[in-house]
């Protein structure tokens, strides 16, 4: 004779209900199994409602990131751990926080939501899963949705927010997305994905646009930025090379040396100069010669084949 004990919906072991006396062995095995599956599922679904995500925010856009947060606080076991507004905080917040989820704006200046996703998969860092915040037209959202990537079109809506949260928690407890998709939507959508042109420049007093196919490089001296373009020379209000970069195209403009930032596309000549290092003669006015350094001139090779 086996004795068990415990009550409906609830597995063996709880001394909490009234003892059985079951006799036939065949009966007892029969409730020993689905008292443990309904021990099993009621594990399952504990461990499934504890699972929590840590999410990061990146959007230039003070507003956006604020109504993404507070939508975000409503989904039931979501944590925003951190918050960023440019692709350069983008890719040191993943590594920083290693977030389960990165919800990230397409279009921001210089290093783009494209473009972190390429320093990600560069760096061999882990990549989160990626939702996409996008303006983006029904084409556009039709490429995401292939390469199974979710997205949140702007305005941002709250039921759309919880079920692309969803959509994440499930393929976490899946498989994660591989890494060749991601590649593959990159290079789908880069083409598409809209400049910011323009660059801002103090001269003779004045506050000029210049397009950022007109500018040859920019230096730093004294914290002072100085920018020489196609018909003239001027100061960014850019505190920093850094800053600067932010809002130039990472594919076109590249930092030669730690003081200077050159456009790929305007170098007229590659100087051969001391101890196997080089020289970058420009296509501004003065031709001027500006230094590689030892650290860059790995790229410089690779760039021209050298």
């Amino acid at each position: 004779m086996l004795l068990l004990t415990g009550t409906t919906g609830e597995p063996a072991g709880f001394d909490t209900g009234p003892i059985f006396f079951i006799s036939d062995s065949i009966t007892a095995i029969l409730l020993i199994r689905i008292l443990s599956s309904w021990e099993q599922a009621s594990i399952l679904r504990a461990e499934t409602k504890a699972m929590a995500l840590s999410v990061v925010i990146v959007d230039d856009e003070q507003l956006a990131r604020d109504e993404l947060s507070y939508l975000l606080k409503s989904v039931e076991d979501v944590t925003v751990v951190a918050q960023g507004h440019n692709g350069i905080e983008a890719v040191n917040l993943v590594k920083e926080f290693s977030p389960d989820l990165l919800v990230i704006d397409v279009q921001m200046p210089g290093l783009d939501g494209f473009g972190v996703l390429k320093k990600l998969l560069d760096k061999k860092l882990p990549i989160p899963q990626i939702v996409f915040a996008t303006a983006y037209d029904q084409y556009a959202v039709k490429a995401f949705e292939v390469n199974a990537v979710d997205y949140l079109l702007k305005p941002f809506d709250k039921k759309r927010v919880s079920q692309a949260i969803e959509k994440a928690r499930k393929r976490i407890q899946g498989q994660p997305a591989g890494t060749d998709k991601l590649d593959t939507l990159v290079k789908l959508l880069e083409a598409q994905r809209p400049q910011n042109s323009k660059v801002l420049l103090r001269s003779a007093g004045r506050l000029l646009l210049v397009d950022q196919k007109d500018v040859c490089f920019a230096s730093i001296e004294d914290g002072i930025i100085s920018v020489a373009a196609t018909n003239l020379d001027g100061q960014s209000n850019c505190r920093t090379l850094e800053e600067l970069l932010e809002g130039l195209d990472p594919e076109v403009f590249w930092r030669a040396h730690r003081s200077f930032v050159v456009n790929i596309n305007r170098i007229k000549e590659v100087v051969p100069w001391f101890k196997s290092s080089y020289q970058l003669r420009m296509d501004d006015r003065k031709q001027t010669e500006i230094p590689v350094s030892r650290a860059q001139t790995k790229r410089l090779r690779e760039l021209f084949g050298l």
